[in-house]
């Protein structure tokens, strides 16, 4: 059964005097961009999947992932495109948690995550271990619309949105930084709203 009491963190760039990084501009609104249009997903065959650099790979079926630990993460969230929401609940489970019984090989330096679409970005395992990154499935008190990423998306709220990657099926441990999708056509490797990390 899904948690109906879950703990609450705070993303530290909540705490900032000024909220919006270099470049980027408040907006109510939910700008939706995918390279490849919304994929159909059923929940019956979904899962999700680690691999690479672990002592032992492991998947979870939606079932399995529902009965983690729940966490809402307060963070705000900013768009290469240069569009920012302030102030968003973010609900799922904490990558900390996903990760709690899973051994990770000393030579594993980054993260590729995949998604149903056939989306990759990389991330360093620094930011993916952070404490407020998340596997997400609903923000502000509602389940996510499929074109937002339904049933499950990464969170990295200091990071550009791209590295929050939709729709994810896997999660790949890699022993060096390379890049994804976006990344391969032009963009930071990193993605740093903070230093206007974006090509």
């Amino acid at each position: 059964m899904p948690d109906d009491n879950p703990k609450k963190i705070k993303s530290p760039d909540i705490d900032r005097p000024d909220r919006l990084p270099p470049g980027q501009v408040e907006t109510d609104e939910w700008p939706i961009f995918s390279f490849r249009g919304t994929p159909e997903i059923n929940l019956d065959t979904w899962q999700l999947r680690i691999f690479g650099l672990v002592e032992r790979e492991k998947s979870w079926n939606w079932e399995e992932l529902r009965k983690l630990p729940v966490t809402d993460v307060h963070s705000d969230w900013h768009c290469v495109t240069t569009w920012s929401k302030l102030g968003l609940i973010w609900t799922g489970v904490l990558v900390k948690d996903l990760l709690k019984d899973i051994k990770i090989k000393p030579e594993a330096k980054a993260v590729m995550l995949h998604s149903y679409d056939g989306y990759t970005t990389n991330l360093l395992i620094g930011d993916f271990l952070d404490d407020d990154v998340l596997f997400a499935w609903g923000v502000d008190g509602a389940d996510f619309k499929p074109e937002q990423g339904w049933p499950l998306r990464l969170v990295v709220p200091k990071l550009y949105a791209w590295k929050s990657g939709k729709w994810v099926n896997g999660i790949e441990f890699i022993a060096e930084d390379k890049p994804g999708y976006w990344e391969s056509h032009g963009y930071h490797i990193r993605g740093n709203p903070w230093e206007e990390e974006r090509h």
